[in-house]
């Protein structure tokens, strides 16, 4: 059902498809029509963060930018859903086309630039959910804001996403707003960290609970440059990290159409490359700091490397595009079928 439906879906612009799949998926979570279109997940609890999920296997950031479709990802069955990146302002993002499929790769292409309606529009969304699952929200700074005044941004949209988010997703790894990945290194890593732990500590005793922080990073680092990360959300006192954004890497695509297009890849192509990321944050973090894998997982199978890499939860975005919600079924299966260590 799901192959016939991307069929169809697949005729039309990328963009186009996606924001008619949102809009549908919208729309069968509000008939309860969604829990039809595959079979249902096994439960397989994990604790993380301070957080139960029923399941490991999330939904990432990027496909409900808006949260418009918040209970109709909750009936497929995902373990929790990540929505966003999300700005302060509302931004249009970059020019059309942005968006590309290499579908014999299992692969896009995407330079969409954070385009969202803005913090207050997506809040009123996840409002009128009646999801009560695990929510993370993931911020971002607009576009026209320096990188020098980036904090502003992310501290704004903290304060505003804090008292609906089971947890908050810092992105500081799209290579689609320029400057952006800068504030992954060095003193602008540290003062951005210790501005966000500064407020999480303020916010959490005006609401009374402490709301998780977890920073999302990108495949293109040197393997030391992730050490000195994983040692600096360490040391700040983060609560996870998400590995991997897409990369700005073309192995795997090279000579195909579209992949000369700029902006992030994400799918298959960039499995191995974020794995790699989550072996070397493991060796370095020593499980300190819980570590949530993202990117390449098409198969069942995928996903288990990834927790056996040493990630406790793992997301699926470019891999729901191809295969659909049975994907998520058959990478719970998989993480249940790996050795009890």
């Amino acid at each position: 059902m799901y192959s016939l439906a991307r069929d169809l879906l697949f005729k039309l612009s990328p963009e186009t498809s996606h924001e008619l799949s949102i809009d549908l998926i919208g729309a069968g979570g509000r008939l309860g029509l969604n829990r039809l279109l595959s079979k249902p997940v096994p439960s397989l609890p994990v604790r993380v963060m301070g957080l139960d999920f029923p399941n490991p296997v999330g939904l990432a950031a990027g496909l409900d930018k808006n949260g418009d479709a918040i209970d109709g990802f909750a009936q497929l069955g995902f373990g929790f859903i990540e929505i966003g990146t999300v700005t302060p302002r509302p931004q249009p993002g970059n020019p059309k086309p942005r968006l590309f499929r290499l579908p014999e790769a299992e692969a896009i292409i995407n330079r969409m630039g954070f385009n969202n309606q803005g913090v207050d529009h997506l809040l009123a969304r996840v409002k009128a959910a009646k999801y009560k699952g695990v929510l993370g929200i993931n911020i971002g700074k607009n576009f026209d804001t320096p990188v020098e005044r980036a904090v502003d941004d992310y501290l704004l949209c903290l304060d505003k996403v804090y008292p609906h988010a089971s947890y908050v997703t810092v992105n500081v790894s799209s290579p689609n707003t320029p400057g952006l990945r800068s504030l992954q290194f060095g003193e602008s890593l540290k003062q951005l960290l210790e501005a966000l732990r500064q407020r999480q500590e303020d916010l959490a005793q005006v609401h009374g609970r402490r709301v998780p922080l977890a920073i999302k990073i990108a495949p293109d680092m040197s393997d030391e440059e992730t050490v000195q990360v994983a040692e600096a959300l360490r040391d700040a006192g983060m609560d996870a990290v998400i590995a991997t954004n897409t990369t700005l890497g073309r192995e795997g695509v090279q000579g195909m159409l579209h992949a000369d297009e700029a902006g992030g890849l994400s799918g298959a192509p960039v499995r191995d490359k974020s794995t790699h990321t989550v072996r070397v944050l493991a060796d370095a973090l020593g499980g300190r700091l819980p570590i949530i894998a993202v990117g390449g997982i098409t198969e069942g199978r995928h996903a288990a490397e990834k927790i056996a890499a040493g990630a406790s939860l793992v997301q699926i975005y470019s891999g729901f595009i191809y295969k659909g919600p049975a994907l998520i079924r058959e990478a719970v299966d998989a993480i249940a079928a790996l050795p009890k260590v």
